[in-house]
Order: structure tokens, then sequence, then C-alpha cells
């Protein structure tokens, strides 16, 4: 369920993410400052609507939706997407759709920890979080 994902979630790993915000078209200055972050996910649930927000010294963000239900959403990157999240075979994903491209992020429980797959194309990236107790 996705009340699993409630909580503050600290990055422990970033892998291939340089590569994965090429794909996406993020420019080099933003690259820079995204593989510094370091960004806490907090998780939490309000009345059916989920909130998912991630901080760190660079930015914070913050989406807010229920599941099935397609929002408009501005990324850290300041992309402009239509993303709906769904909830499939214990995985939180979310599909963001923008300017004709897609990409999917699929984040899942594993042995206690969240780890975030971000996939654009042929191109994967894995972060690793651990939950703060």
């Amino acid at each position: 369920m996705v009340e699993a994902f409630v909580g503050t979630w600290k990055m422990t790993s970033s892998e291939n993410f340089d590569e994965y915000m090429k794909a996406i078209g993020v420019g080099f200055a933003t690259r820079q400052m995204g593989n510094m972050a370091k960004p806490n996910l907090l998780f939490s649930i309000d009345d059916g609507v989920i909130s998912m927000k991630s901080q760190s010294t660079f930015k914070t963000t913050e989406a807010k939706f229920k599941l099935n239900e397609e929002f408009d959403e501005i990324t850290a990157d300041d992309r402009k997407t239509k993303t709906l999240m769904t909830f499939e075979n214990g995985k939180l994903v979310q599909k963001q759709t923008w300017d004709g491209k897609t990409t999917t992020l699929e984040r899942e429980l594993q042995d206690g920890k969240l780890i975030a797959k971000c996939v654009m194309d042929d191109v994967v990236a894995l972060r690793t979080y651990e939950k703060e107790v």
C-alpha cells in the first residue's frame, strides 16, 4: 500500500542520474546542481491526497496528487508536465509527459529502502533512499 511510503527518506546513492538528466533535456548548469544535490523525499497522505516533497539545498519541490488522476506538475528542472501517478504491483509509478516526450519514475520499497528507477527511452538511473527514524 502507498501508506508504506509515508515518512522521510534520505538519499544514500545515485547511479547514472547525469545521463538520465541529459536524456530528458536538462541543461549543463542545472545537471551540475542536480548531481550535487542529495534530496530528502517526504511522503504524506491527507484525506486521500498524497504529498511528495523533494527537499535539497538546491531546490524544494512538492507534488500533491490523487492516484489515477492526471495533474499539472512543474518539475525541479522547471519542465511543465502532465503527470499521472498510479500504484501498480507495489510500485508508485509516476509518468510525466511534456513536449511529445514521456519519462517514467518507479518508486518501490526493497529491504527497507526506497528505490527510485528513472527511465527515459533506454537510459535508466537508480536512486536509493533510506528511511529516517
